[in-house]
């Protein structure tokens, strides 16, 4: 029977079934772990986690008799397992909508502490175990519940990852954006979970490719491209093999590369054959990719990337009018992007939901004496504002070092 106990109780050896608040109060990334060391005891002892759930039968149970309780508790305790296929009736809790400087704040700590977790789920994948499905659905709900607080926060902070921390940031960045979009497209609660889980696991079979060819700074070879390509399936067979994944994440995993003109890969499948969660996949990746600095090229600005994927688009890459949705969900001027103002100041975009033309902003440079300004915001669709936006600017034109600091309050 499990037993729930402070955590100023925990012992070594004590197999921890739950942590009790959300996913970023747990200081591992396993939603189910064995203490096994002073160092994980001190660990979990310095979170945020005030008490757990453990299983006497999996590890060492308490010494002394536990604490009488606050309240009075059942005999017997049914905990709601975490569940990787969602159920039709799934709904996420409802939150206040918040600001981006607040959500910011949030998106950070979810970025620390999904890096690592994401991290040891693809080396696992790399050493051949299987994907810890618990863990997966616990961090894509974490990240659901920020973009359905504020869509653009985290999207605009893992844009700015390191080119060290592509692989595994990229897998965080495709998840909030598959539910940025799922909810654009007034999909289900659980159809909106369910992509952002296929976001997450999108890109698990890069782990079958040698470090040296993903990361390679120079054209690859044919038969390194081949093996680039293998990818999808690579990842499709690891998923099949886990246990309680979804179908749409399987999928997504499969086919994020496929292209409606039939020219992408592993299958080449034609329009019709390729399903909403893959055409989905396939957009949010490429913008992903294209924004982000890579060992071969640095990232595009937002806008210079939507423009670019909106004549590939026409090309036959993706589906235009969910292409057409996802620059809805992102904004023509996404968050974080530099702009040039009327006035010649420079501003960083705050917010993009009242308007897509006209967000909000922080200015923060003068063109004209080239100097920076006291960070001021201003909300571009309100009557009388005499500003309004007259182009996106690259921060390397202006020697502009890393704008994104100028949207925290």
């Amino acid at each position: 029977m499990l037993k729930k106990i402070a955590v100023e109780q925990a012992q070594i050896g004590m197999y921890v079934h739950k942590v009790c608040g959300t996913w970023l109060d747990n200081p591992f990334w396993s939603a189910s772990f064995t203490l096994r060391s002073a160092a994980d005891l001190k660990k979990l002892q310095g979170s945020s986690a005030r008490e757990v759930w453990i299983d006497p039968e999996k590890g060492v149970d308490l010494a002394e008799p536990l604490a009488p309780p606050a309240a009075p508790a059942p005999a017997a305790l049914h905990v709601e397992p975490v569940l990787a296929v969602t159920p039709a009736s799934f709904q996420f809790k409802v939150e206040a909508p918040t600001s981006t400087s607040e959500e910011l704040k949030r998106a950070k700590r979810i970025v620390k502490t999904s890096r690592d977790a994401v991290d040891e789920m693809f080396n696992d994948a790399r050493m051949g175990k299987l994907i810890n499905t618990d863990t997966a659905v616990l961090l894509a709900d974490e990240i659901a519940a920020s973009v359905l607080r504020n869509p653009g926060a985290l999207i605009s902070l893992v844009r700015l990852k390191k080119i060290d921390d592509y692989t595994y940031m990229h897998s965080v960045a495709v998840c909030a954006m598959m539910v940025a979009l799922a909810r654009q497209l007034n999909l289900s609660d659980a159809e909106v979970r369910d992509c952002g889980l296929a976001g997450l696991l999108h890109d698990v079979g890069k782990m079958a490719i040698p470090v040296d060819i993903l990361n390679k700074p120079g054209r690859l070879t044919e038969q390194e491209y081949a093996t680039i390509q293998a990818h999808p399936r690579a990842g499709y067979e690891l998923l099949e093999h886990a246990d309680g994944v979804p179908a749409i994440a399987r999928d997504v995993c499969l086919h994020h590369h496929e292209r409606v003109d039939g020219k992408g890969y592993p299958d080449a499948l034609p329009a019709d054959q390729i399903s909403l969660p893959a055409r989905m996949g396939a957009i949010c990746d490429v913008y992903d990719a294209i924004t982000s600095n890579r060992p071969y090229k640095e990232g595009w600005s937002p806008v210079t990337s939507l423009a670019r994927m909106t004549e590939w688009a026409k090309q036959g890459q993706f589906d235009s009018t969910l292409f057409a949705a996802f620059v809805r969900c992102i904004g023509i001027y996404p968050i974080g992007t530099l702009v040039r103002l009327k006035s010649d100041r420079l501003a960083v975009v705050l917010d993009n939901r009242k308007s897509l033309l006209a967000p909000i902003v922080r200015v923060m440079y003068s063109l004209k004496s080239q100097v920076y300004l006291p960070p001021e915001t201003l909300d571009l669709a309100l009557p009388g504002i005499p500003e309004s936006i007259i182009s996106s600017e690259e921060e390397a034109t202006w020697g502009i070092v890393d704008c994104g600091r100028f949207m925290a309050d």
